[in-house]
């Protein structure tokens, strides 16, 4: 099978639902952990980042979002189906793979525009 003409590709996808977390495993042995919360807010639908720069809409209350389907997209990308009724995102292997390597910033970036909005995150476990 031939994916696409990415370099960088998902050997692996793998939900954990009882920990809220896609593992990802790609061809260049890089392995990530992301949270459902971390992909809700960073979703690369128009709904979250706009239709241009600026345009971007904070997503708020999103801690004890869950993915309820992961469906493929062709050979190069997935539709992650969220508990919350999100699903327009299309998560290409290079989108998932620069979620995975920029993570560290990309999350403080969020929980810092969260706090200055005056928004708490309230986690429910279970």
């Amino acid at each position: 099978m031939t994916i696409s003409n990415a370099k960088i590709y998902p050997l692996e996808i793998k939900l954990h639902q009882a920990s809220k977390l896609l593992e990802i495993k790609f061809n260049n042995l890089t392995e990530c952990m992301l949270s459902c919360e971390f992909l809700r807010v960073y979703s690369p639908s128009a709904e979250v980042k706009g239709h241009g720069p600026g345009q971007e809409i904070l997503q708020t209350h999103k801690e004890n979002v869950t993915i309820e389907s992961i469906e493929p997209v062709g050979q190069y990308a997935v539709k992650l189906v969220f508990s919350d009724g999100h699903n327009t995102g299309i998560y290409t292997w290079d989108y998932l793979y620069e979620l995975a390597a920029t993570y560290d910033v990309l999350w403080e970036e969020y929980i810092k525009k969260l706090s200055n909005a005056g928004i708490q995150r309230i986690k429910i476990d279970g």
